[in-house]
């Protein structure tokens, strides 16, 4: 910025070509002293031009260098807006008038200065679009500006610097010397002198366009498609309230209320809209639904409540009544789209980023579904709400930048047609024309280009009266120049504004669109214009992920943002198994889970990141209410009996296709039963009881782990992991009975022996001999029958000693006893414990043991 400009602070409302150098100048009216005045100013200027720069010198055909410009930049202080013409096309016979502002950029005072138009240099209309370009990337005065005009002139009084003063100056078309329908440069330019550099010269200039029609033109006009797009931030969240009944949304803000009123910029779309003719509306259904959403009573987040992600209450939500504006705005927008010539192209719900699908999580399998089922929601969406049929096979990159991987996953999406900007796919120089807009890409799929020149002047907000001229009078310059470049050729052009389009930048392109409609365009919808025959010498090759613009790529949505969401529809499909009214979980979630990818993030990464954070911990907080409750340690006393684990549901509705899988770290010491399937309530816990068989005492970690039922089985939920302490177990016992059994067996033998050696005699009390009658030795006759069974009636006498004397220690992986008595073979039973009437010890735990 020049020293002039900082000073003032009118640096930033510099237009290119303002600063001023030489130029010619009309001698026709002027008197001698004025010109001898002016002569002599010359003569110095161009003595001092070749003495101190001499690059700056006139070349042939007025071109001054581009370091002749930089440095002539300082030396002129003032700076002149066009800020409207009126009419914008002109006629014969007829009058321009144009308005604007000179303002002293400079350091001293304006001295005798006045403002005039200048006639441009040549009779000849500007023929080529590559003109048009020279003339707007020129940066200061220049011979092929043309002469200024005599009259009209708008003499500026002594302008002190940083004044600024408006100027109207109404110039007569013939005066003009426009001899045939075409583009003219329409230039204003500042003449006289200042304080501190007496000499006259010129002191600034602006430019811009005027397309000028003697009418009876034989030009093919040019089918033009315009994109309206309708889109706005993810406002509805995951959550939802009831009152009294009713099932009310919850939006993260409540921006929308002030954009669906009057001066609202999505009203003033749709009133804009609503008064031309054949416009494509590209509509996001998100914003369909959010609308709908305030037609009737709603609730608004609190400030930071939104990346919490718990549940809407009344403490972190605000109520709203339903939106006289938001009703109003639909039925608006139902008329709009309805009119005839229109077209309404449903983008997939949400507007999911497709270039950052494509290069940062093209790998995940949840993105391939999302994508569809935001295609199938938007088309049914757009037209349930406004009862008109739509196009939803329509794919729209960001910014229209395109490469073959987003051309792949649009292709997977569904979508046959994909707009794109012309800086993607620019044509070859040796097409010194514009070719149609729409190119076969292959794979079945079209790219509709957009011409980037054109579209470029809608890319910003056109709030001044400065930028929404130069933005008008170019369009007509431009789309005026493509029809005459080929007249009997009919070509067709697309016009794509930004997706998140001004109401300043909208009323700007529909006064542009209705000046040329009928002259040398033609609005049409989209499918019309995809019915011109392509080009065979358009550019129609996709460009390569290499080719991708970095500064692009960089405000994309980064793979962990991604392969969160993924994961929220993996865990999404999950909580669905098990619900007995999924409706109720689906349609907001899945809503929500597609609202996370949205293209409207790329300018809101914070917002993007705390809507993402509340999805997936809502997710969470809904999956997490149906759970095992934590639990430390449990103790099993004795061999066998039953773990009790509690399922708790949270959820105001019944749970079902689940089952809970107890899972033992050491399953050679302690087994569980299987899996038990449940149904839990609403609200309600229950209690799960798991068959347990110990054969060791001591700790054993166990892992409660809750499933979906039927075809692929997933875990749901996180596990519990706790601690079974297994006490009392009675293996000990069983050695000391099977030890006494051996010791009656070995005694039985030896008094069989004894019998025998006495020849089988009976005793004095007349007992029968062993293996003539019952035994009566040992309890209830153990003993005796052991001692038969073991007897070998011709075994010869031998000491009574046992084969083994000390009882083997049972492996850990042996069977436990399982009656659970503690008897071993013919012994004695085992007395049950007395802490119970089952014999099974209740000591205390986070959870009891029992049957």
């Amino acid at each position: 910025m020049s020293e002039p400009a900082r000073h003032s602070g009118l640096g930033a409302h510099r237009q290119p070509g303002r600063a001023t150098g030489p130029h010619g100048r009309p001698a026709d009216g002027r008197s001698t002293g004025r010109l001898a005045r002016r002569f002599a100013a010359a003569c110095a200027a161009a003595l001092t031009l070749f003495t101190a720069v001499p690059a700056m010198a006139l070349p042939a055909g007025g071109n001054i260098s581009p370091a002749a410009d930089a440095a002539a930049t300082a030396e002129y202080p003032v700076v002149l807006s066009i800020e409207t013409v009126t009419p914008q096309l002109a006629v014969p016979n007829g009058t321009v008038s144009i308005t604007g502002h000179v303002t002293n950029s400079g350091k001293s005072a304006l001295k005798g200065a006045h403002a005039a138009v200048r006639k441009p240099v040549s009779s000849k209309p500007l023929q080529r679009r590559s003109e048009l370009q020279g003339v707007a990337s020129r940066t200061t005065p220049r011979g092929d500006d043309g002469t200024e005009l005599d009259s009209p002139q708008y003499a500026l009084p002594e302008l002190k610097p940083g004044q600024s003063l408006p100027y109207t100056l109404s110039v007569a078309v013939s005066d003009l010397g426009l001899s045939e329908s075409g583009v003219y440069e329409l230039a204003v330019d500042a003449w006289g002198s200042t304080a501190d550099n007496p000499r006259d010269r010129a002191l600034g200039i602006a430019r811009t366009f005027l397309p000028f029609s003697q009418g009876g033109t034989e030009a093919q006009p040019t089918k033009v498609t315009t994109l309206w797009p309708l889109v706005h931030a993810p406002v509805l969240a995951a959550q939802t309230t009831a009152d009294n009944d009713q099932t009310l949304p919850v939006l993260r803000d409540d921006s929308l209320a002030t954009e669906f009123a009057p001066g609202g910029r999505l009203y003033e779309l749709v009133d804009t809209g609503s008064k031309l003719t054949g416009l494509s509306w590209v509509i996001d259904p998100d914003l369909l639904d959010a609308a709908f959403a305030m037609t009737g009573r709603y609730r608004v987040q609190k400030p930071g409540s939104e990346a919490a992600g718990k549940p809407a209450k009344d403490d972190n939500t605000v109520s709203h009544d339903a939106s006289p504006a938001a009703e109003a705005w639909l039925n608006k927008l139902r008329a709009a789209v309805a009119k005839s010539g229109n077209q309404v192209i449903a983008l997939p719900y949400a507007d999911p980023d497709l270039a950052s699908i494509a290069h940062n999580g093209a790998d995940l399998t949840g993105m391939g579904t999302a994508l569809d089922k935001a295609a199938t929601a938007g088309r049914l969406t757009v037209e349930g709400r406004l009862s008109v049929d739509t196009r939803s096979d329509v794919a729209w990159p960001y910014q229209g930048y395109l490469d073959q991987q987003i051309t792949g996953i649009a292709r997977q999406a569904g979508s046959s047609l994909v707009l794109a900007n012309g800086a993607s796919m620019p044509d070859p120089e040796s097409v010194n024309y514009t070719p149609t807009a729409v190119r076969p890409i292959g794979n079945g799929q079209s790219a509709v280009v957009a011409d980037d020149t054109v579209s470029s002047l809608f890319q910003k907000d056109l709030s001044s009266p400065q930028d929404q001229t130069e933005a008008a009078q170019r369009f007509l310059a431009e789309t005026f120049t493509i029809t005459h470049e080929q007249p009997q050729n009919q070509r067709g052009l697309l016009v794509m504004p930004p997706r998140e389009m001004t109401a300043a930048t909208a009323k700007v392109l529909a006064g542009a669109l209705q000046t040329a409609t009928d002259k040398w365009l033609t609005p049409v919808k989209l499918d019309a214009l995809t019915e011109v025959a392509p080009d065979p010498k358009a550019n129609t090759a996709v460009p390569s992920s290499a080719d991708y613009p970095t500064q692009v790529r960089a405000t994309e949505l980064p793979a962990d943002a991604l392969s969160g969401t993924d994961k929220v529809q993996r865990d999404l499909d999950t909580l669905m198994r098990v619900l007995t009214l999924p409706q109720r979980v689906r349609g907001p979630f899945s809503a929500a889970m597609v609202r996370s990818l949205s293209t409207e993030w790329r300018t809101r990464t914070t917002a993007g990141d705390d809507y993402r954070r509340g999805v997936d911990k809502y997710l969470t907080e809904l999956t997490n209410a149906v759970q095992v409750p934590k639990k430390t340690v449990v103790t099993l006393a004795g061999n066998t009996g039953q773990l009790q684990v509690s399922v708790r549901n949270d959820l105001t509705q019944t749970v079902t296709n689940l089952k809970l899988r107890l899972t033992s770290s050491q399953p050679n010491r302690l087994r569980v039963g299987k899996d038990e399937d449940l149904v839990l309530p609403a609200s309600q816990s229950v209690t799960l009881r798991f068959n347990a068989e110990a054969r060791n005492n001591g700790p054993v970690t166990m892992t409660a782990q809750l499933y979906t039922t039927g075809p692929d089985p997933r875990p749901y939920g996180d596990p519990q992991v706790f601690r079974v302490e297994v006490t009392s177990v009675t293996n000990g016992v069983l050695y000391v009975f099977a030890g006494a059994a051996v010791l009656l067996v070995l005694a039985a033998l030896r008094f069989f022996r004894q019998r025998k050696r006495r020849g089988g005699q009976p005793h004095e009390d007349g007992d029968q001999p062993v293996g003539d009658s019952p035994a009566t030795d040992g309890p209830d006759g153990a003993a005796g029958a052991a001692g038969a069974a073991g007897a070998e009636p011709n075994e010869p006498d031998e000491p009574d000693e046992p084969r083994e004397t000390e009882e083997p220690e049972e492996p850990e992986d042996s069977e436990p006893d399982p009656s659970g008595s503690g008897s071993t073979g013919g012994g004695p039973a085992q007395t049950p414990r007395a802490s119970s009437p089952d014999g099974l010890d209740r000591t205390a735990g986070d959870e009891k043991v029992g049957p």
